[in-house]
């Protein structure tokens, strides 16, 4: 293992070498000058040997200080173009987590108009329902299901998530889908999922709602199933817009209800104030509104409330 001394002292003794005077490399590092000489003398005392000897009302440097100084440096100059590089990378590249749903079927279409108003940023969207720990990975920002702001983070709320269920035009031909209580006798995807009892709940249906059926692990998957006539999937409205302005999927019944959680945008308080993180923060906030239009879902009024 390298044996290096302090950091803080080898920088101290970097600015005063450059310099050739201690109140001068005070200068440049904010610190006084008697925090610069208290820092030689740990670095003094670390190598063993001296690195200035007094010279008059000045300091000069000693042989070794001499020898040392030019690579010390040359050490600081490659640190500053590694974390120059790394401030330009990072700069230069959005890195976004979002649940499956919310990326694949609202996100994934729009960020076209992020790329557009903001043509210097490579977007980099990841998609997993995993709750990523935001300040230990390389994600700049995430979109979370939650029913309250994620603790330790700077965090917007988005939109609330309406369910209700949702078939193909042809299904709803063939089957009568009159009240809720004829879904008990049509094929239902994902019947065990718990947003069903949500829906029937809060049309105070009593009983059990639960039947056989194919078990997805998604709504897009559910959605799919549903848009290829399998059955009748309980969605989220919003998140399935183009789909419903096209045709292919149709709510049978006027109600829905609001599931407890909902969309937050989330980053690290250490990222806030990153231009790309407040572009990305203001156009995304701004963009749920405008697809929202006249809210006839309501998805924009907040958690709680």
């Amino acid at each position: 293992m390298l044996q290096i001394p302090p950091l803080a002292a080898v920088r101290v003794f970097e600015a005063a070498a450059r310099h050739g005077n201690f109140s001068r490399a005070a200068d440049e590092l904010a610190m006084t000058q008697a925090a610069v000489s208290y820092q030689m003398k740990l670095l003094e005392e670390r190598l063993g040997a001296p690195l200035f000897v007094r010279k008059g009302r000045g300091m000069m440097l000693t042989e070794l200080g001499r020898r040392i100084a030019p690579q010390v440096s040359e050490a600081f100059a490659t640190l500053g173009k590694a974390f120059a590089t790394a401030r330009s990378e990072s700069d230069a590249v959005l890195s976004i987590t979002a649940p499956r749903t919310f990326a694949t079927n609202w996100l994934a279409g729009r960020l076209g108009a992020f790329q557009i108003m903001r043509p210097e940023l490579a977007v980099r969207l990841d998609v997993s329902d995993e709750m990523v720990d935001l300040a230990a990975s390389e994600f700049d920002v995430a979109v979370r299901t939650m029913g309250r702001p994620p603790p330790g983070l700077i965090s917007h709320f988005l939109m609330r998530m309406p369910v209700t269920p949702m078939v193909h035009p042809s299904f709803l031909a063939a089957h009568k889908l009159e009240t809720p209580a004829d879904l008990l006798s049509v094929p239902r995807l994902s019947p065990d999922d718990d947003w069903w009892d949500l829906w029937f709940d809060s049309l105070s249906a009593q009983g059990d709602h639960r039947q056989p059926g194919i078990r997805f692990e998604s709504q897009v998957l559910d959605g799919h199933a549903a848009i290829a006539g399998h059955g009748v999937a309980i969605l989220s409205p919003p998140m399935f817009q183009a789909q419903i302005d096209a045709g292919l999927l149709v709510r049978p019944f006027a109600h829905f209800a609001a599931y407890r959680n909902g969309y937050w945008l989330a980053y690290p308080e250490h990222k806030r104030n990153l231009p790309k993180v407040r572009s990305f923060r203001d156009w995304l906030i701004d963009a749920v509104k405008r697809a929202a239009g006249d809210d006839p879902y309501g998805i924009l009024e907040p958690l709680g409330d």
